[in-house]
């Protein structure tokens, strides 16, 4: 009898003191939980204003937690004990996410609710925990890969493309104080309807200033004219950082194009016929100085005579 006695009581035991030795729920404070301290101001603030615009436009209710040790429990059963204390997610959603940092352990898991699953899978929480929480936690950089995890998770729910494998550049130069770099933020556009608007987009103003740069006189009025088409209209097609590019390119090539050309023989020979007969022959356009007589105007006003004669009446005088 005292043979099985003593297994059963130390099961009891076991059974009784276990949670005692359980690693404890933090109060739920906030949508970052930095109980590990391992996060700068910075950080959970950024992350905090992030979850909760996500939050605000979806409902998801996505929730950071770090412990520094959950004392040999393991992170599955732990991120359960946590989700299921601080309920996240609508009750009739079920669509709470928990990301759990370990930093003395570590551990780490992204624990996704039910109504989430479909969208949040496990092979994708594993490429963000793999490609980009990992890496970073190695090289002791807990804000950027917290950082760069939790707005994968984001991206994943909002249904962004390559959530999985890279966090949006332009939000790690915001959150963590990451390294910023130069990009290219393209508005979001099906690439057939970019190609098509940035044909008809710059095959006008494209023209008009190829009409400025070759034609004298009246180039340096386009130039002016030019200016908020080529700062405004790009913008539509390939975004803020090049279209400020293109912008300065067109401000200092203008001038510097319209300088050299100035110095050649045929342009000085324009410029001399537009004086001398009303029309020159540029690029193949006819310029002329009154009304257009071929496909292109310099302009003068829109005067020109109505083809009337002189019957020799009049009056002369001297001095």
């Amino acid at each position: 009898m005292i043979r099985w006695l003593a297994p059963v009581a130390l099961f009891v035991a076991g059974t009784l003191l276990a949670p005692l030795h359980a690693a404890d729920v933090p109060y739920l404070s906030g949508r970052v939980v930095d109980h590990a301290e391992i996060l700068s101001p910075a950080t959970r603030d950024s992350l905090t204003a992030a979850l909760q615009a996500h939050e605000e436009a979806t409902t998801n209710q996505i929730a950071v937690l770090t412990v520094p040790t959950i004392d040999g429990e393991s992170i599955e059963g732990y991120a359960t004990r946590v989700f299921e204390a601080w309920k996240l997610g609508r009750k009739d959603r079920d669509n709470g996410v928990l990301v759990v940092i370990v930093p003395q352990d570590r551990k780490l898991r992204i624990e996704v609710g039910y109504g989430l699953e479909g969208t949040l899978t496990d092979v994708a929480c594993s490429r963000i925990i793999r490609n980009l929480m990992t890496p970073r936690f190695k090289a002791g950089d807990y804000d950027r890969g917290t950082a760069d995890g939790v707005l994968a998770v984001i991206a994943q729910l909002e249904g962004k493309p390559g959530a999985a494998n890279a966090a949006p550049a332009a939000a790690l130069a915001e959150v963590g104080g990451g390294r910023s770099s130069f990009t290219i933020d393209t508005p979001d556009m099906p690439w057939p309807m970019r190609l098509l608007l940035g044909a008809f987009v710059f095959g006008i103003i494209g023209l008009f200033t190829f009409i400025g740069i070759m034609t004298p006189g009246v180039g340096w009025f386009l130039y002016v004219f030019l200016i908020p088409f080529w700062a405004m209209f790009p913008l539509m097609i390939i975004g803020m950082n090049a279209t400020v590019v293109v912008f300065v390119l067109y401000l200092v090539g203008y001038p510097v194009a319209k300088v050299l050309l100035a110095r050649s023989d045929w342009y000085r020979k324009a410029a001399e016929d537009l004086k001398t007969k009303g029309q020159a022959t540029i690029g193949g356009f006819t310029m002329t100085s009154g009304r257009s007589s071929g496909s292109s105007s310099s302009g003068g006003g829109g005067f020109s005579g109505g083809g009337g004669s002189s019957g020799g009446g009049g009056a002369s005088g001297s001095w």
